[in-house]
């Protein structure tokens, strides 16, 4: 099982000549995981199928489950890198909203990853997984990792940090999904040629967030949420404003979009009760769903 994230900060820099943008992430793993059970498949084969456990809406016509599918990707990864000739099957139990930001499908390839290694055989280290997580996306190597930690590059190269006591976190996943290449472009015609040009390279966190994470200063935390890609959310799902404006009414300390949307992630500081409060009176009056969650929790791990 692996976890999905939050990213409680996420600066971005300009667009690269690769098609890339430089990105300064603060991931926080939450107590939602995706469940991948592993078998071994008899007739060599890669495949995927969903959970009927699954506690959030699947479009089953849409879901992957062969290659498309990240979890399956990881495997044959795995298996070519090692020279494992045989194939598996997943069933995924899936709790992290689908196309939300929260990285469901990073933390499938990472279960995968630690799943098949040890179903194989295969003795890889943590940081030879870790290497593999990589080359299957910017989450993967977070999911596999799991606490809270600082992303640079495209948020894969990870630096642990300390998060002194659980945050709790009210989530509102929205109805439909926000394609997060859309998300970004959308965020580079809002900056427009020439202001993309004065956007510096993210290099880091800042400061203050990172020492409210280690002291437990919820106020800090708060004061540190920072997203630059919710402007763009917002602006191709202008619906997300209203939540916003709930979430305030409804005694939030903070919220931003997590990742690229349109999952709306409010934050109640160290209180449990006031998540729960928040999330029933965000649901009474928004009729949405909502999730309560703390972080930071455990990267991806064997359940036997």
């Amino acid at each position: 099982m692996a976890p999905g994230k939050i990213n409680a900060y996420f600066a971005v820099g300009p667009l690269r000549e690769d098609g890339y943008h430089d990105v300064a992430s603060l991931y926080l793993a939450l107590n939602l995981y995706e469940r991948v059970t592993a078998t071994p498949a008899e007739d060599g084969e890669f495949v995927a199928e969903l959970s009927e456990a699954s506690n959030i809406e699947v479009d089953l016509e849409a879901w992957p489950s062969g290659d498309g599918n990240l979890a399956v990707k990881a495997a044959r990864l795995l298996a070519e890198h090692t020279g494992v000739s045989e194939g598996v099957r997943f069933v995924i139990e899936k709790h992290v909203p689908i196309a939300g930001g929260m990285g469901g499908g990073s933390a499938d390839a990472a279960a995968a990853l630690v799943a098949c290694d040890s179903l194989w055989g295969t003795g890889l280290t943590r940081e030879e997984l870790g290497r593999l997580a990589e080359r299957l996306g910017a989450d993967v190597p977070f999911a596999l990792r799991g606490g809270a930690a600082v992303g640079l590059g495209v948020g894969e190269r990870l630096s642990p940090l300390l998060h002194a006591e659980p945050s709790w976190w009210v989530l509102l996943p929205a109805s439909y999904g926000l394609s997060t290449p859309r998300v970004y472009g959308r965020l580079d015609d809002l900056r427009g040629e020439a202001a993309a040009r004065g956007v510096p390279r993210p290099d880091g966190v800042p400061v203050a967030l990172v020492q409210g994470l280690r002291d437990g200063d919820e106020f800090a935390i708060a004061r540190g949420l920072h997203n630059d890609l919710q402007a763009a959310a917002i602006s191709l799902a202008p619906e997300l404003s209203q939540v916003f404006h709930a979430a305030g009414e409804a005694g939030a300390l903070g919220k931003l979009v997590s990742g690229s949307g349109p999952t709306v992630a409010v934050f109640a500081g160290r209180d449990p009760e006031l998540a729960r409060a928040i999330a029933v009176q965000l649901g009474d009056e928004l009729e949405v769903r909502t999730i309560v969650a703390s972080g930071p929790a455990r990267g991806a791990h064997i359940v036997r």
